[in-house]
């Protein structure tokens, strides 16, 4: 698939963030299976999604082998269905980290694993996801000063040459009370010239972004401010996930309940966007028999219907 200017709209699609041993997730056991809770949401929810990405999660600490994952990642595509496009979003690029760091064997990994399941790009959050060997439980944004764009601008590019798939770098996330900012540049503008700079894709995450004009005060009408500065001409895709204002504070929890806003957002982004190939409903919450919990199923099917809109181009975007 070639993602351009004249790319196909594929439409909507599903993010799956599948841990090991877990209820929704894969079964460690035999080298890895599908969960039944989450074989039975694809058997029920498949052809609402056009297209799919699954997050990684390493099975242990053990050395990076492709093989390793390939029960777990057959049995996934198996039952999603093996002629719609997928995509792949890596957590171990550490994409934001001001630290120099060898990434070699992240990027043979990666590579097998999209040869082998015909990736169409890799994505992964521009944030620093470990720090001195260590992860960390929430990802935290790039350093926002001159040198640590320059250091993202440098590490983006290394994995622009080192992976045989497109890269998308997704907008970071800004969490109040759980990460923290260093450095006073806009996000917006200095996620931008990394993406250009780098000249690979973007991602974004409309979660991530209302969490960000949160922390600036830019709530309600104002949440559109500034917007401009994001690099849109390079936007293949947009991700929404369950989010919660708590206490006036913007949580995103990956909880499946999606936001007014965050659809209010994605209406506005979407025009502006003309490389946009799809929006992922990323990490959907389900029963065991596979069935959207009550509270996220308003919002999903307006979701469906303005992506649906948007991917015949129809007059009611924006």
């Amino acid at each position: 698939m070639v993602l351009g200017k004249h790319a196909h709209r594929l439409g909507l699609g599903v993010g799956m963030d599948l841990p090991w041993g877990e209820r929704i997730g894969f079964d460690p056991r035999d080298g890895g299976r599908l969960s039944e809770s989450v074989s039975a949401f694809l058997d029920r929810n498949r052809n609402e999604f056009a297209y799919m990405f699954v997050a990684f999660q390493p099975i242990d600490y053990g050395a990076l082998d492709s093989r390793r994952y390939w029960q777990a990642y057959d049995s996934l595509f198996d039952s999603f269905g093996h002629d719609r496009p997928r995509a792949f979003h890596q957590t171990m690029l550490n994409s934001g980290t001001p630290e120099a760091y060898e990434r070699a064997e992240v990027a043979a990994f990666t590579n097998a694993l999209a040869r082998r399941y015909g990736f169409s790009w890799v994505i992964e959050d521009l944030g620093i996801w470990s720090f001195r060997g260590k992860s960390l439980p929430y990802p935290l944004p790039p350093l926002l000063t001159e040198v640590g764009r320059d250091k993202c601008i440098e590490g983006v590019a290394a994995w622009v040459r080192l992976l045989d798939v497109p890269l998308s770098i997704e907008f970071p996330g800004f969490t109040e009370g759980g990460s923290f900012l260093v450095g006073n540049l806009d996000a917006f503008e200095f996620f931008a010239d990394v993406v250009r700079a780098a000249e690979c894709s973007a991602t974004i995450d409309v979660g991530h972004v209302l969490a960000y004009q949160w922390l600036l005060g830019r709530t309600g009408a104002r949440a559109v401010e500034g917007l401009e500065a994001l690099p849109l001409e390079r936007c293949i895709e947009f991700h929404l996930s369950g989010c919660q204002i708590v206490d006036g504070r913007f949580r995103d929890l990956h909880h499946g309940v999606l936001l007014d806003e965050q659809l209010e957002l994605l209406r506005f982004l979407l025009p502006m966007a003309p490389r946009a190939v799809g929006v992922t409903y990323e990490d959907p919450v389900y029963d065991t028999s596979g069935q959207l919990v009550p509270k996220s199923v308003r919002n999903f099917r307006r979701l469906r219907e303005i992506v649906a809109d948007w991917s015949l181009g129809g007059a009611k975007i924006g």
